[in-house]
Formats: C-alpha cells, structure tokens, sequence
C-alpha cells in the first residue's frame, strides 16, 4: 500500500504537472520509497522528487514529488506547532507528545519529529492538521500544554550532543564500523545488522560486510546515529584508523 501510494502521487505530479507529496516515512519505509522512485524517474524526466523533514538531520521524512517550475521552499506541506508547558513538573518527552497526539487520533504519517526541550517542543506536523492540533490538542499526559502555530523556518533545533570517537577496525565492513561507533561486540553488531535495524545513508542494510566510506551516515534504530567521519591510515598490525562522531 505504501509504494503504491508513493507511485499514484509520482504519476499524479507528472500528469497534472503539479506538487504531491507522501505522508512522513521512517527509515525503511524512506528506503522502500526511494528504490521506487529510482526506477520509475528512469522513464520520467519532468519529475524531480525530494525527501524532506524540514530541516537537515530530520529522521522523519516525506517525499516530494516536484514538477521543473517548483521549488521545495515554496512548495512543501509543512509546518510546525509549538508546545510549551504549562507544569514546573517533570520535563516531558518525546513519548509524552507522540502517545499524546495519536490519542487524537492522528495517524503518524501527518506527524514528523518531535524535537523536545525542557521546557516543551516543536512539533513538525502536515499543515492541514494545524488547526485541529490548535483547538484539540491541550494536554500531554496530565501536563496542560500551550500551543502555537510557527513558521517552518522558526523551528527551533537542540543543539546536539556528539560523541567523538577514535578507534581501529579491521577492515570497513559495516559490522566492524557499527560495532565501533556504537561500542558494541561485532556479533551483536551483526544481528543487529541481520535483524534490519541498520540503516547505511537512509538505506535498510542486512548485509554485514557492506562497506562503509568516509562521510557515510549510519543509524542503528535504538541506538542513534553517527558518521564515519574520517578514514586514516593502517596500523603495524594492518588495522585501519578511524573517527566516528556519533549523536547521543
């Protein structure tokens, strides 16, 4: 239902000439979605299609699908709802705002990410949801919630905590670079690998001696994300220098 979703909004962008747009997509599903597009731009120029959060490092992502006349600043569907606490309470996290809004009713596709702050939260969401969240949405748990409307471009991003990390591997098969990156054993690396929970730039890997290149993004769902950031020389022992950074 997913890819054939994606592919009636491909066609209806190419045929209409005007912008489409999928819901929000996760890791998996974005790499579902981008293999598709792949192969049905092949027989289509006219169409460009761009995945988008509204900003850089999102981990939710949709699809859009633009024709050569539109640009993706004017064109996407987003906007984002500020929350903020009413309670000196304990801070609320991103279970909080999530469990709270698909009590709702609305179905995670509408909802990007949630990106949480002591004091409350942007919440990037479809804006034609916006002013159901704006008379709907008043509490989180028992935390009454103050909301507003914001513009995408006053999204307001944590600044992230990184982990810089120099290590050797034996080679850049992507069990060794998580197993390092993540400080994990290579087996546990392995079946992490195996179980689908690896994610290679966006892209679901279940082959654990896929290599891995300096600048490459890796995610492990549980766990973060990191990137390979630099690939050095080889040790006496013929092992290989490298720097990870990773995201806490």
């Amino acid at each position: 239902m997913l890819l054939a979703s994606a592919e009636d909004k491909f066609r209806q962008c190419a045929q209409g000439y005007m912008v489409t747009n999928t819901g929000f997509l996760d890791l998996r599903q974005r790499g579902l979605v981008e293999i598709l597009c792949r192969q049905l731009s092949c027989g289509e120029k006219d169409v460009e299609y761009r995945f988008f959060g509204g900003y850089e490092e999102a981990e939710r992502m949709l699809c859009l699908f633009l024709p050569d006349y539109a640009m993706i600043e004017d064109s996407h569907p987003l906007t984002v709802i500020r929350a903020e606490s009413l309670s000196k309470g304990k801070p609320l996290t991103h279970r909080d705002y999530l469990g709270s809004l698909t009590a709702l009713g609305i179905r995670r596709e509408m909802i990007g990410d949630i990106l949480t702050r002591d004091e409350g939260a942007d919440i990037i969401v479809m804006e034609e949801i916006a002013g159901f969240l704006l008379l709907n949405y008043g509490k989180a748990g028992r935390t009454p919630l103050k909301l507003t409307q914001v513009p995408l471009r006053e999204l307001r991003i944590p600044e992230a905590q990184v982990k810089r990390q120099k290590d050797t591997v034996a080679s850049l098969r992507l069990d060794n670079v998580i197993a390092s990156a993540f400080s994990l054993s290579r087996a546990k690396a392995a079946e992490a690998i195996r179980m689908g929970l690896v994610f290679l730039n966006s892209m679901q890997m279940e082959k654990t001696d896929a290599q891995v290149k300096e600048g490459d993004k890796l995610v492990l769902r549980g766990k973060g994300k990191a990137y390979l950031r630099e690939v050095g020389q080889k040790t006496r022992k013929d092992r290989i220098f490298i720097i990870t950074e990773r995201y806490l």
